[in-house]
């Protein structure tokens, strides 16, 4: 409503709302990927191959679930329309993307546990989960939820600095690319899971949409909040040392498919580019359409 009680339209031309109405036309259903073929084809994963690929799921699961929860302060202290409509968005497909790595976990890893004759696990085991990812975590939630009683412009950075930069933009992205590189078929030596990828990719282009309203709030307060770019800077640097001791420790020295150094290199280019992006006034923000593609 506006001051004077009437209501006010939705602008329409904002970025928030373009993003909102990609989001609606980009609608996909978890449940509606086939997985059958992903639990023929796995029988065929080495040991080592398949125990980093229960462990990145159950991170990328507990993740989602994570920053469902985490996005629900913002949601409260966004004043305008278009903002909180994108948000909504962003929201239900958190929480869709959770459900698809709790399906996948149920249909294709504790079937195959069982043919393996071994223990059936959940993707909550603590056994998944390592010292820099709980801190990364744990660091996100109070950023979070500390906007719910101290909004400032420099918490609303520090907030988007750690969801939609740190976990969103350099760690899941990161994981995205390692996993639809690893089982898409070009490793003799692993198998191709053609259900996996798809849902990753799917949930890849989710994320770059995400992102890149992460990265437009974070431009908007330093160009017109006079949030310092340092703060920006130093925060996302901080983070994402923390990814990088998360991504390294998730590789095995034995294992095939992208190695650390190369995830490494991954994480540290987006990190890069996205910084750049946000703190160089003269940098363009890419297009909704751009954040979604999966080329490159």
């Amino acid at each position: 409503m506006s001051t004077d009680g009437t209501r006010s339209a939705i602008d329409r031309d904002r970025r928030s709302f373009r993003y909102y109405r990609n989001a609606v036309e980009r609608h996909w259903d978890p449940h509606e990927i086939d997985l059958e073929p992903d639990r023929e084809a796995i029988s065929d994963a080495p040991p080592v191959a398949f125990d980093g690929l229960r462990e990145t799921l159950a991170l990328f699961g507990a993740g989602e679930e994570a920053v469902t929860e985490d996005l629900s302060p913002l949601a409260v202290v966004l004043g305008d329309v278009a903002d909180q409509q994108f948000v909504t968005t962003q929201l239900y497909e958190e929480a869709k993307h959770a459900d698809f790595f709790d399906r996948y976990w149920r249909t294709v890893i504790n079937p195959e546990e069982e043919r393996r004759e071994l223990e059936r696990s959940s993707p909550g085991d603590d056994r998944w989960f390592s010292e820099p990812y709980d801190e990364l975590f744990e660091r996100n939630d109070a950023a979070m939820h500390r906007l719910l009683v101290d909004d400032t412009p420099e918490n609303r950075a520090i907030a988007y600095c750690h969801y939609h930069m740190a976990i969103e933009g350099i760690l899941a992205q990161t994981g995205y690319y390692g996993v639809q590189s690893n089982f898409s078929g070009d490793y003799e030596e692993l198998p191709k899971l053609p259900g996996l990828v798809e849902g990753f990719s799917k949930i890849r282009s989710d994320e770059g949409r995400h992102v890149g309203f992460g990265m437009w709030k974070l431009k908007t307060l330093v160009r017109d909040e006079g949030v310092d770019p340092q703060l920006v800077e130093e925060t996302v640097g901080e983070l994402a040392m923390l990814v990088q001791r998360i991504v390294g420790g998730a590789s095995e020295d034995d294992a095939t498919g992208l190695d650390e150094a190369e995830l490494v290199s991954y994480a540290a280019e987006k990190h890069a580019q996205r910084t750049e992006q946000i703190t160089d006034a003269t940098a363009e923000m890419p297009d909704v359409d751009e954040l979604v593609k999966l080329d490159g």
